[in-house]
């Protein structure tokens, strides 16, 4: 018995969803615009929660990324998938996750040759909470402020999308974030 295809809205540029697709063929080239979101956690004293994915995922294995990114099922809210998904890779239940906009981008994945065409859906929260990474998900966790963040990019691979999605969300990080120099 096979599993049923994961299905992924397709919208257009204004995020107005017009059909579904299998999640693996909007990632091919030249990649279909589809519904994502992308999640930015901070602890109390205002470092950034990042996640490194999981050196086992079909795409961006093993790079450093925000604390949470992934897809709606067709139909779901973002906020509820933003909150379903953390919990899922991260152990974390996430409240009073704040929505920080929307943005559109392109961006190919050179190491896999895949495709993130999404309008994604931002959010920010803060979570006291230590994380309980699932491992098929997730490889490590890192707390950063401002400055570890610039230190750890000069030195290790990120996701193609993650300068987009931190600049995008970055105006309701720095209404959210306890601190940190954001």
């Amino acid at each position: 018995m096979t599993a049923a295809p994961v299905l992924l809205e397709v919208v257009t540029p204004q995020g107005e969803t017009i059909g579904e697709a299998e999640k693996l063929s909007v990632h091919r080239q030249p990649g279909t615009l589809h519904r994502a979101f992308s999640v930015f956690l901070f602890a109390p004293d205002g470092r950034m929660l990042l996640q490194r994915r999981a050196l086992t995922k079909y795409h961006s294995a093993g790079v450093w990324s925000n604390t949470c990114c992934g897809h709606p099922h067709p139909g779901e809210d973002p906020a509820a998938a933003a909150t379903r998904r953390t919990r899922e890779e991260l152990g974390l239940t996430p409240r009073g996750l704040r929505a920080a906009g929307t943005v559109v981008y392109h961006h190919a994945d050179e190491a896999s040759g895949l495709v993130e065409h999404e309008y994604n859906h931002l959010f920010v929260g803060v979570t006291s909470l230590a994380p309980r990474p699932d491992p098929a998900e997730v490889h490590e966790t890192a707390l950063v402020d401002a400055a570890g963040l610039g230190a750890l990019r000069r030195r290790a691979p990120f996701s193609a999308w993650f300068p987009t999605v931190l600049a995008a969300a970055l105006p309701e990080i720095r209404r959210t974030a306890p601190a940190g120099g954001w």
